[in-house]
C-alpha cells in the first residue's frame, strides 16, 4: 500500500483535522476517526480475517456440509437410529396437530357463519314485522318537501 496516501492509519495532518472536524460536527464521527488511526492497521487484518471465515462458511454451505446441528450424523448408529426415529415421531404430532387446528379453524368459520347467519335471519324477521313507512315520515331518509 502506498504510505504517502492522505488517508492513513497514521497521525498525519489529514487525519488530525478529520478527527478535530468530526468532534465538531458530530461527535461520534470524531470518535471514529480516533478509532480509525489507531487501529486502522489492525482493521486490514481483521477485514482479512472475516473475509476468509465468511468464504470459507458459504463454500462448505455450497458443497453442503453445513447442515443443521441435529441432522449431522454423530457417528454412533444407534443414538442417529433413535434420533432419526424421534424425530420422525414429533413430525408426525406435528402433522396432527396442524390436522387438529385446521379443523378446529373450519369448526369455529361455521361457528361464526352460523351466528351471522342467526343474527341476518333475526333482522330480516323484525324488518318484515315492522309497518311500512309512508311518505309523511320525516326521518333521516324521508324525501325533502320544495315549497
Amino acid at each position: 500500500m502506498n504510505q504517502s496516501a492522505l488517508l492513513r492509519p497514521d497521525w498525519t495532518p489529514a487525519t488530525v483535522a478529520l478527527m478535530v472536524l468530526g468532534f465538531v460536527v458530530f461527535w461520534p464521527l470524531g470518535l471514529a476517526m480516533l478509532a480509525y488511526i489507531l487501529f486502522g492497521e489492525r482493521f486490514r487484518g481483521f477485514k482479512r480475517d472475516v473475509n476468509q471465515a465468511t468464504d470459507g462458511f458459504f463454500a462448505g454451505c455450497r458443497r453442503g456440509r453445513h447442515r443443521r446441528g441435529w441432522e449431522r450424523d454423530t457417528g454412533n448408529v444407534a443414538f442417529d437410529d433413535w434420533r432419526k426415529a424421534e424425530l420422525d415421531r414429533l413430525e408426525e404430532e406435528r402433522r396432527k396437530l396442524d390436522e387438529m387446528r385446521a379443523d378446529f379453524d373450519s369448526y369455529m368459520r361455521e361457528l361464526r357463519r352460523a351466528k351471522d347467519q342467526e343474527e341476518f335471519d333475526r333482522f330480516m324477521r323484525e324488518r318484515r314485522s315492522k309497518p311500512p313507512a309512508t311518505g309523511d315520515d320525516k326521518g333521516p331518509g324521508a324525501p325533502y318537501e320544495m315549497a
